[in-house]
C-alpha cells in the first residue's frame, strides 16, 4: 500500500507542478516585465556604440515600451478593481436576501398572530369564523361593488367618452358655405383670430389635400407656419386639432395609441386614440397634427394607418388596439378592433434639415405634400368668426366638386404622353393611387377658384416629379432641359411653373 501511495504522490506530482510552474512563469514574466535594472543594464552596455540616430530610435523604443507597461498596469489596476466591485455587489445581493427572507419570516408571524386575535374576538362573540355580525343593506352593498367595477375598466378616457355621450344626438350645423366662400373665410379667420396670414393659393392647396387623401404633410424649412396652418384649422371649425409631437424614440403604433400595462391591467391612452374614439360619435370636423413626424421613422409609427386608410371600403378602416375584448370595454370598441372614423384627417409636418430622416416613397405616395417655404404677406382681413362643420357636409361638396369638374380629356392626354416621356427618359412611373388622387385633388382647386393646369402642374410637381431626387441627379442632368422643352410644347411656355422650377433646381443640385 505505500508503494502505491509513493507512486500515485509522484504521478499526481507531475500534473501539480506543471500549475505551479504555469504559475510560477506568469508571475515571473510579469517581474521580468517591470524589471527596470535590466532594462538599465542593456541601455548602459550599448550607450557607447549608439550613434545619434540610433539613440534617437532608442528613445522612441523606450516611450512605446513605457506606454505599453503603463497599458499593462491600467489593465491589471482595473481588472482588480472590477473583480472587487463584483465581490462586493454580490455581497450586498445576498445581504439584501437575508433581510427581504426575515422580513417575510416577520410579515408571516405578524399575520399569524392576527389571526389568533381574530380567532379569539370571533369566539368571544359567540359566532363563527366567517360569519357576518349584521346583514349590509342592498344599497350599500351594490355601493362597495361600484369599486369593484371600476377596478375592471381598463379604458377609463374611452368609458369617460361613452358616459358623455349616452344620450347624444349628432348634431347639424346647417352649413351653406361653398368652396370658395370656405377658402377666404378661413384666411380671413386666420389673420384675424390668430394673426396668421396665409396666400389664397396655400388655403385653396390645403383644402384642396384634404379632398384627395387623409394624410396631408405640410413640409418646409422650419418657422414658415407648417404647424400653425394645422392649427388655425382646428380653431377655425370649434375642434381643436391634437398636437402629438413626435419623439427621435418613436418606434412603434404604441408612441400613437397607448399600450396595455400588464402589471395595473390597465391601458394607457394617448390624445390622439381619445379623440378618435370620440370622432365616432359625431360629425365634427377632427384634425391629428403629427408635428415633425420625420424626426423618427414614419414607417415604424404609422405603417399600419397608412396601410388601413388605403382601403377602397370604409368599413374596412379597422385597426386593432387589443388582443382581446372585456365585458367591460368601450362600447364601440368591438373584439379590441376601433373603426377609423370617417371624419377624422391626420397632418405631419416636416422640416427639411440634416437632423430629420428622410420620408420614404411609402409615405409620399399615399400623403399630399405641400410645401410652405414663405411666410404670407400681410393684408388687411374682414373679421371672421370660428364655425363649426359638420364633416358630411365637407365631404358632400369635394364629391360634387369631383362631379363638376373633371380633368378635361385634353389635359388627361397630356398628362399621359408626360407620363410616357418619363418613363422613357427616366425610368419612373406612377400608379393608380396617384392618378386618383389627381382626379379627387385638382377638381376641387378648381371649385376653390384654381385653375386646372395649375392644379395638375402643382401635383405632378410634388407627387410624380419629387421621384427624381431619388435618381443620381449627375445622370438625369443632361435629360433635364429636355424634358422641359417637352413641358413647353404640351402645356406652354407660361405654364407649368411648378414643374419647371423645380426640374430647374434638380439641374443646380446636380
Amino acid at each position: 500500500m505505500d508503494t502505491f501511495v509513493r507512486f500515485l504522490f509522484e504521478f499526481l506530482s507531475v500534473f501539480f507542478n506543471g500549475i505551479g510552474l504555469i504559475l510560477k512563469g506568469i508571475v515571473n514574466g510579469f517581474i521580468q516585465m517591470f524589471n527596470f535594472g535590466g532594462y538599465k543594464d542593456v541601455i548602459l552596455y550599448y550607450k557607447d556604440e549608439l550613434n545619434g540616430g540610433e539613440w534617437a530610435l532608442t528613445i522612441v523604443a523606450i516611450v512605446i515600451l513605457l506606454a505599453i507597461l503603463v497599458l499593462v498596469g491600467l489593465l491589471i489596476f482595473f481588472l482588480i478593481r472590477k473583480y472587487i466591485r463584483f465581490r462586493k455587489t454580490v455581497v450586498e445581493q445576498e445581504s439584501m436576501l437575508e433581510e427581504v427572507a426575515n422580513l417575510n419570516q416577520q410579515v408571516s408571524d405578524l399575520m399569524s398572530e392576527k389571526e389568533k386575535i381574530l380567532a379569539m374576538k370571533v369566539s368571544q362573540l359567540g359566532l363563527k369564523p366567517g360569519e357576518s355580525p349584521t346583514e349590509e343593506p342592498k344599497g350599500q352593498q351594490e355601493e362597495e361593488e361600484k369599486p369593484e367595477d371600476d377596478e375592471n375598466i381598463r379604458f377609463a378616457k374611452l368609458h369617460a367618452i361613452d358616459v358623455a355621450y349616452k344620450n347624444y344626438k349628432v348634431q347639424n350645423y346647417n352649413n351653406t358655405f361653398t368652396l370658395p366662400e370656405l377658402v377666404e373665410l378661413f384666411r380671413n379667420f386666420a389673420a384675424s383670430k390668430l394673426g396668421l396670414y396665409y396666400t389664397p393659393q396655400m388655403i385653396r392647396l390645403f383644402i384642396s389635400s384634404l379632398a384627395c387623401t387623409r394624410l396631408v404633410i405640410l413640409q418646409g424649412i422650419s418657422g414658415t407656419g407648417k404647424t400653425s396652418l394645422a392649427y388655425a384649422w382646428g380653431k377655425f371649425i370649434k375642434n381643436d386639432a391634437v398636437i402629438a409631437s413626435v419623439q427621435p424614440s418613436w418606434r412603434d403604433r404604441t408612441e400613437l395609441f397607448g399600450y396595455f400595462n400588464e402589471f395595473t391591467k390597465k391601458f394607457n391612452e394617448t390624445e390622439v386614440l381619445k379623440k378618435m374614439y370620440e370622432a365616432g360619435y359625431n360629425d365634427d370636423v377632427y384634425v391629428v397634427v403629427l408635428d415633425e413626424m420625420n424626426i423618427a421613422r414614419v414607417e415604424y409609427y404609422f405603417a399600419e394607418m397608412l396601410s388601413i386608410l388605403e382601403m377602397p371600403s370604409r368599413d374596412e378602416w379597422v385597426i386593432e388596439i387589443v388582443p382581446s375584448s372585456w365585458p367591460t370595454d368601450p362600447k364601440n370598441l368591438k373584439g379590441g378592433k376601433l373603426r377609423i372614423p370617417d371624419n377624422m384627417w391626420y397632418i405631419g409636418t416636416i422640416n427639411n434639415d440634416d437632423s430629420t430622416f428622410a420620408v420614404t416613397d411609402k409615405v409620399y405616395d399615399r400623403a399630399m405634400p405641400i410645401d410652405i417655404n414663405d411666410k404670407g404677406k400681410v393684408f388687411e382681413p374682414i373679421p371672421t368668426d370660428a364655425m363649426n362643420i359638420n364633416s358630411s357636409y365637407l365631404e358632400n361638396l369635394y364629391h360634387e366638386a369631383i362631379k363638376k369638374n373633371p380633368i378635361s380629356k385634353e389635359t388627361q392626354q397630356k398628362v399621359t404622353e408626360m407620363d410616357d416621356y418619363v418613363i422613357k427618359h427616366f425610368r419612373i412611373a406612377f400608379g393608380n393611387r396617384i392618378v386618383k388622387q389627381m382626379n379627387d385633388f385638382v377638381p376641387v382647386y378648381v371649385e376653390c377658384g384654381g385653375e386646372e393646369v395649375d392644379g395638375v402642374d402643382y401635383f405632378i410637381a410634388r407627387k410624380i416629379l419629387r421621384k427624381f431626387e431619388q435618381l443620381n441627379l449627375s445622370y438625369i442632368r443632361d435629360e433635364i432641359d429636355g424634358f422641359i422643352d417637352f413641358l413647353d410644347q404640351e402645356f406652354g411656355k407660361d405654364k407649368f411653373t411648378e414643374c419647371k422650377e423645380y426640374l430647374l433646381r434638380l439641374k443646380k443640385m446636380g
